[in-house]
Parts: C-alpha cells; structure tokens; sequence
C-alpha cells in the first residue's frame, strides 16, 4: 500500500512522530510547529498502515472547533466519513459515555447540560434559598469553589472543612447544589468529567469496556489537562493502550482555571515515553522566534526547546515607551492606519492585554479613527439572552423537571408571576422533594394559590403543555418556531427595549430556528439513541462553555493574552508591558505564578508572523489610581539586538535597557528631561517631554499625585528644584 502521501508533507521530526512504533509518545510541540498535522497523520498512519479499526482510536483536544477540523481532516485524508470517529473535547467525550451509560451513572436518560451562566444562577439561587448572606458567600466565588472540588474529584462529604463555620457553610452550599441538580437531573460541566471519571472507576464492567475498546489514546493542548482529566486519561488507557501525547510546557497558561503544567513532567515520569520535540516553526520570522526563546529561558523546570525557522530573519521587535496610556493607545492605532494604507488587512491585525480593562483606550481611538475593531471572545450566540430565553422554553417541553429553566421563562414574557409567587412554588417543592413545574401544577389544581397568581401560573402551565402536544411530532426547525411565536419572545423585546435592541434580538430568534432547522445530529448522539432535540440541546450547552471565540469579519482583533492562544496575526500589538500589570502584581505573591506570566509573555510573543510591537506607558491608571509605571522585566530579557527603541525616553532607575532615555529635547527652555519641578497646584513632578518654542513652549510632567499633565511654560510657573 502507497503512504507515501502520509509523509510527503512533513518534516524530520513531524515524521518520527507520526510513524513511532509501539509504546507511549510525548510530543513536546512548540508553538506554530504543525501539532495539529502531526495528530491528523498520526490517526491515519495507524488507520491505514496499521490497519487499525477507526473505532478503536480516541482522540481528545479542548475545543469544539479543534475536534472538528481534527475530524474533517482526517476523513479528507482518508477517504472516509469521520462521522463516527470517537474525537471530541473531554466534555463532549464524557458526555457521549454518559449519554450510553445514564442508569449506571446514577443519571436519568433526559439529563440535561448546564452552561457557565445556568450553573451560576442556580447556585445562587441556592444561597437564597439557605438564607444565606450574599455578601459572605458570593454566587460567583461559590461556583469556582464547587468547580475546583469536582476538578479535584471531591463531593461534599470528601471535603475536610476542619470544624470552621465558613468552610461548613460552603460544603452545605455544595450538598444542597448537587441535591438540587439531582432531583432537575442537571449536569454541570466539571460534573460531566467527574461523574465519567466515578462510572468508569466504580463500575468494573464499563472500565473493562473502554479500556478493551481504545487502543490507542491521543490527547491534544496536553499542558492544559487538570487533575482529573489527567485521572481519565490514566483510567481509560487502563495498562494496554498506548498514549500519543501533544503539549509544550511553554504554553501552559491555564493554571487560574485548574490547568497543571506538571501533568507534562508527570506523564514523562509515570510512563516513561519516548519524547519528540518539535521546534520547527512554520509562522514567525527568525526574530521574533530567538527573541521568545531568549524570554522564555528564564523559566526553570522546563522540558526544554529551542524554535527556529527556515523563514526570513524579518524586522526587529519595536519597543514603544509612551507617556500615557492614552499615548500608547494613539501609537497603536497610528501604526494600524499605516498597516491599512500600505494595502494590510484589519483582521491581520490584532492588540493583546493583559487585562480586558484595557480595552477601553484602544476601543475609544480605533472609534475615532474609523477603523472597524471587534473585542474577541465576546458573548457567544448560545450565550445571548433571547436565545438562552427561547432554549429555556424548549428545555422545559423536554424536561419538566428542569427547574433553572422554568425559574427563566416562568415570567418572561411578563405574565404577572412576581418572585412571591415563585418563592411559595419554591418552598413547596423543596418540602414535597419534586420540581417546579410539578408543585406549580398541584397548587393550581388545588387552589394554593391566589386567583391572580393562580390564573397566571395556570397560563404559563397550559403553555408549556401547548408546546409539548404542537411539537411532539415536529421537526427541530418547527419545535424552535413554535417556541418562539407561541411565547411571543419578538413581541416581548419589542415592547421593553430600543428598536434596534429589539431588532437584533429578533434577527438572532430568526438565526436560532435557521440553526435548529439546518442541525445535522452527531452519529454518536444517535448511537446513543438521543431525540434529536435532547441532542440539539446538548450540542447547544457544549458550544456555550467554549472558550475560543467565532470567526471574525474584516476588522481589527482586540483580545487578552489568554483568548489569543492558538491564533496567529501578522502584526501584533503587545500593549502594557510593566510591572504590575504584565506580569500581574499577583505572580509574585504566589508560587508558580511568575513562570506562568512569562509563559503568557512568550504566548503573545509567538501570535506574531512578521511584526511584533511591545509598549508600555509611564503612566496610568490602575487599580482607581494613577501612577508612575515601570517597563516589564519581560522587555528587560529581550536581546538588544533584536530589538528597537522606537523613540527613546528618560531612564527609569529599573528600566533594564528598555525604560526612557535622556536626551537634548528641553535644551534652551530651562527644563531638561528628567528634572523635578513643583507646581502650586499639581505639586512635585519630573518632565517627561518639551515641545515647542518661545511663548508656545510647553512640557509635559507626570506629577506624583495628579498625573501626567501638559503645561504652558510661560503661564505654569514652575519651580525647578534640582
């Protein structure tokens, strides 16, 4: 058999990789070096040159988006439909073992996802219903607690609480939540990997199954596993399976959301694989590459890489040093406006920060420039509130039982359902141990109820009801319809916000049918023998937990370091560059965190094809006070000669080469750069720039309370006092 076409397109190391005989195999993959090529040969290599059943592999990456382009590449490959091929994130994975197994995972065969926001307003609904004071027991702060238990495999009675009220408190908090979601047959994200984890670990016969099934097991973004996906992975791949593993410890930048950078080490430690390195890279000039190494080889307790390219040397890095924030923000958008005319793209240009606060100056320019901007990772589609109200209404016709979504809907449109009314149908299925919509049905029939509530909670019962008999036998594109004109959504948004609000809504209700009417159910979802609606609903859920954002039209790309991984642009932007902000003034108060910072640095730093800017300002705003600012050490481990000063300032005392410099800006205006003035109002202050001549000479001083302000010399009446 002829594979030469395997091969042909693949370099040295990508080949060692893809044709490694039996055994474990750790791919340490550095950034823009073809990971996704070497999965794709990889599943096809043992396909077709190990005649291996296509239903024995299991391939697991962390986006939707990824696990599809994997599928679709593999079967254009191949020759074969990918339909079946077990590739998916963990928790779409999870979810199509659950979905098969439901009894023995102690779920019910309806069981439905909860998304981020969902989960979010069940527990806090929880916290009000145990009386609890908000203010000691955020809903938020409650949500990324119960998560990092389930990410460590803890329930409640696993957690040791120590006897401290508060602790105690927050373990209820988890038992009342998991009590809640049992009895609406929910399943939150983190509760789909841990639940999977608990089926396959208690129950010998599933273990068996899956470990019998999948020969071979390769897992993509290996640096972003946490705790118990790793136990997963050791679990299913059991003592037969081999392990293909993709990672690069120099890109783990997860570690606030449960991310173990350690689990790389831990996999070289508890398998011993053979271990590849690529570090040929096919995006950035050989500039950019030697200079993200030289910044990432501060980092101890590295595995170690060293990228290059057989591409162009390209121009050097540019380190921009601006007064203000606003400045930084003006330079930007003046280099982007010099990008466009000389022919660029909007999309080919992208600004990365390190905190999305900052978005706000570049926003404000590119507004007033007119260069068309979008925030990545903005509010996805299945996020929005009109498709998150119509879902509600056809997650309730599935599922009675489902109480988040009947406390969504129960009063929207406004049907005169206050929360009195919603509380009393609360407290009575929490005493009867039954869902909403069943206490709501029994205190209508038996008068429970006052005659307006009563009556009102009756049309919203025989509404649900309507549904269920108009859609029972109706195809996905008539259910969504149905739900959206006999609800009167359209109606509702119309009557309550602007015409153009209600406008979009309308447009996105529209779009929701359009994609319940076009949605090709998964093959596994119907091997699994779900309804194509409990599919849709799941699929729907899944996409809204991801974190990657949508395809982007022609404009320019705002973003945090952390939404950019995995992207790539021509021209990069990184805005910020100080101390305090990047790296954040937290990394250096916990362990690990540091490292994890210049990870991001060396992230953002590999985004760049061919020009990479860095800036900083000496001034801003952080944290509701201005104040003098410090260049990043970040620039301070940059190779000089690989980079360029853009307009050289005064040094700062810890500016590591990349703060301002002296120079002869002020001479013959008494006031040279770098002296300390005071003014009667602003107080003390050290200039920072001169413009101008004679009575239109004018200064600039960042001032130690005010801020950086521009003065007239000949009204200013300053005082030089050095």
């Amino acid at each position: 058999m002829d594979v030469s076409h395997l091969l042909d397109e693949l370099n040295d190391a990508q080949r060692e990789a893809v044709t490694a005989e039996d055994g474990h195999v750790l791919v340490l993959a550095g950034a823009g070096s073809g990971k996704t090529r070497v999965l794709v040969h990889r599943i096809a290599w043992l396909i077709q040159v190990h005649h291996l059943s296509p239903m024995s592999l299991l391939a697991v990456t962390f986006t939707n988006k990824a696990a599809g382009e994997m599928r679709s590449r593999v079967g254009q490959l191949l020759g074969l439909r990918p339909d079946g091929l077990w590739i998916g994130t963990f928790h779409g994975i999870c979810h199509r073992i659950l979905r098969m197994h439901s009894k023995e995972a102690g779920l019910p065969e309806t069981f439905q996802i909860l998304d981020s926001e969902d989960q979010y307003r069940l527990i806090r609904r929880v916290i009000r219903d145990m009386e609890l004071d908000e203010g000691e027991y955020p809903a938020r702060q409650m949500q990324g607690l119960i998560n990092y238990h389930k990410d460590e495999g803890r329930r409640p009675e696993n957690i040791e609480a120590f006897d401290n009220p508060h602790a105690l408190t927050q373990v209820d908090i988890y038992r009342n939540y998991e009590d809640y979601c049992r009895r609406s047959g929910l399943v939150d994200f983190a509760e789909l990997l841990l639940r999977t984890l608990e089926l396959l670990r208690d129950n010998d016969a599933r273990r068996k199954q899956y470990q019998d099934r999948f020969g071979h097991v390769l897992i993509d973004e290996f640096q972003d596993t946490n705790k118990l996906q790793y136990a997963l992975v050791r679990l299913i791949a059991g003592q037969r399976a081999r392990l293909f593993v993709v990672g690069d410890d120099d890109q783990s930048i997860y570690g606030w959301r449960g991310a173990r950078v350690e689990n790389v080490s831990d996999f070289a430690r508890d398998f011993d694989p053979a271990m590849i390195r690529l570090e040929q890279n096919y995006r950035s000039t050989a500039t950019i590459l030697e200079a993200a190494n030289r910044v990432i080889s501060h980092n101890d307790e590295r595995m170690g890489k060293n990228l290059w390219t057989e591409g162009q040397q390209g121009e050097p890095i540019r380190v921009f040093s601006a007064f203000s924030a606003e400045e930084e923000a003006e330079f930007v958008v003046a280099r982007i406006r010099d990008w466009l005319e000389a022919g660029g793209a909007a999309t080919e240009a992208a600004v990365l920060y390190r905190s999305n606060a900052q978005s706000r100056l570049f926003e404000h320019q590119l507004l007033a420039e007119g260069i068309p901007y979008r925030v990545y990772g903005g509010q996805r589609f299945f996020e929005r509130a009109e498709i998150k109200d119509a879902m509600s209404y056809l997650r309730l016709v599935h599922n009675g039982d489902d109480d988040p979504a009947f406390e969504r809907v129960v009063n929207v449109p406004a049907r005169g359902i206050g929360e009195r009314t919603v509380a009393g149908i609360r407290e009575q299925a929490r005493s009867d141990g039954q869902s909403l919509f069943a206490a709501a049905r029994q205190m209508v029939t038996a008068g429970a109820l006052s005659a307006r509530a009563g009556n009102a909670v009756g049309q919203f019962l025989d509404l649900i009801d309507r549904l269920d008999e108009r859609t029972r036998e109706a195809g996905l594109g008539e259910m969504m319809a149905a739900v959206v004109e006999t609800a009167d959504l359209a109606t509702w948004y119309r009557k309550r916000e602007a015409p153009d609000r209600a406008e979009t809504r309308e447009e996105n209700l529209t779009e929701l049918i359009r994609a319940a009417e076009t949605f090709a159910q998964p093959l596994e979802d119907e091997q699994a023998g779900l309804s194509p609606l409990a599919s849709f609903l799941a699929q729907a859920a899944l996409e809204a937990g991801e974190h990657q954002g949508e395809k982007w039209q022609d404009c320019v790309q705002l973003m945090t370091l952390h939404s950019a991984k995995g992207l790539e642009f021509p021209l990069v932007f990184m805005a910020g560059m100080e101390e305090g902000l990047f790296p954040h003034q937290k990394s250096t108060e916990e362990p690990g965190r540091l490292s994890e910072e210049r990870r991001l640095c060396y992230v953002g730093m590999t985004r760049a094809m061919q020009r990479l800017y860095l800036t900083y300002a000496e001034s801003r705003q952080l944290y509701g006070r201005t104040g003098t600012t410090y260049p990043s050490r970040f620039l301070s481990e940059l190779p000089e000669e690989l980079t360029e000063m853009v307009r050289p300032r005064i040094q700062h005392a810890t500016g590591g080469g990349f703060g301002p410099r002296s120079g002869d800006a002020g001479a013959g205006l008494g006031f040279d750069l770098g002296s300390t003035v005071s003014h009667e109002r602003f107080g003390i202050g050290t200039v920072v720039n001169v413009e101008g001549s004679g009575d239109n000479a004018r200064v600039q001083i960042n001032f130690e309370q005010a801020g950086p302000k521009w003065l007239v010399l000949s009204y200013a009446n300053l005082e030089r006092l050095d």
